[in-house]
């Protein structure tokens, strides 16, 4: 999974790299607000992606004392950093370039530039984002894109994805304005078409914010899992309960299993210790995601009195 994150935002670090220079050419050429916002757009997209890469390459650091489960909630840190970056500088710039473009109008000229510039980085996003789209569709098997969203651990794929999405809906919201100013001869269309751009990327940001977040404070195991662990401890010889089972995500490849588990009295101190190794080796065989396991030996009435 790691390794087709990297590729998707490589991928999309090369296009948005040489789209917005050609942005900012076409900005200086015709004095369009839009397409300097989209150039703006395109900048931030970049640093974005360099962001998720130091986040990735942070993420494998090796577990130390300080951080004894390892260094893979680095990658959510890096993903709301990029949504808060989308939100700040994308947004915010676009929408005041928007309202400085209505507040002092211009015609843009050689508008045939603006077409040409937004032809080629239509083309150059479209190709990101198929790529992205086809490794999101490989993680998210059956699953729909918003569930996937929800539950999928690893946010560099959908973070590069609705960058992508948001990046062509600006291409089509510059080019309509572009072209509507120039059919009409109203100078608000261009100004009006960066307020827009400025709102899409606000709309990102905030939803790529909201779905970082409960990563990053900290999200149990997908059901199906955490029911296949209950299932793999009720099965094991000399478990009488199982009193819970609490799982985290401290990386998209690295959950942290605790259990408490109520063991027949009858079962002894020794025995005991190889249950609980052989449940731990069977759990991890079971999900590889899962790289450390604890369990807590406790009656049934016990933890119900500490629940209280």
């Amino acid at each position: 999974m790691a390794s087709g994150s990297k590729k998707v935002i490589l991928a999309a670090l090369v296009g948005n790299g040489l789209i917005s220079i050609t942005k900012f050419v076409a900005a200086s050429l015709t004095g369009s607000a839009a397409m300097f916002s989209e150039g703006i757009h395109s900048v931030v997209d970049t640093g974005n992606q360099i962001l998720l890469l130091y986040g990735l390459r942070q993420a494998h650091k090796p577990a130390s004392k300080q951080h004894p489960f390892g260094h893979g909630k680095e990658i959510y840190f890096w993903s709301f950093v990029v949504a808060i970056l989308i939100f700040a500088v994308g947004a915010g710039v676009s929408i005041y370039e928007g309202v400085e473009a209505l507040r002092h109008p211009h015609p843009i000229e050689n508008p045939i530039v603006n077409y040409v510039v937004l032809g080629i980085a239509f083309a150059f996003e479209a190709g990101a984002w198929l790529f992205a789209w086809r490794e999101f569709s490989h993680t998210r098997g059956r699953w729909g894109v918003i569930e996937a969203v929800r539950r999928g651990k690893d946010p560099t794929l959908f973070v590069v994805l609705f960058e992508d999405t948001a990046a062509s809906l600006g291409l089509i919201v510059a080019f309509l304005g572009i072209l509507l100013g120039q059919l009409t001869g109203n100078v608000y269309f261009d100004g009006i078409s960066s307020v827009l751009i400025g709102l899409i990327l606000a709309g990102t940001a905030t939803w790529l914010a909201f779905e970082t977040k409960s990563m990053l404070i900290g999200e149990s195991a997908g059901t199906a899992i955490v029911q296949s662990v209950r299932e793999l401890i009720v099965s094991t010889r000399g478990v009488a309960n199982v009193n819970e089972v609490l799982t985290m995500h401290m990386g998209p490849d690295f959950i942290l299993v605790n259990v408490s588990v109520d063991f027949h009295d009858t079962i002894a101190a020794g025995e005991l210790e190889r249950t609980i190794s052989e449940l731990a080796r069977r759990i991890k065989k079971d999900h590889p995601q899962v790289k450390r396991v604890f369990v807590e030996a406790s009656s049934r009435a016990r933890r119900a009195s500490e629940a209280e």
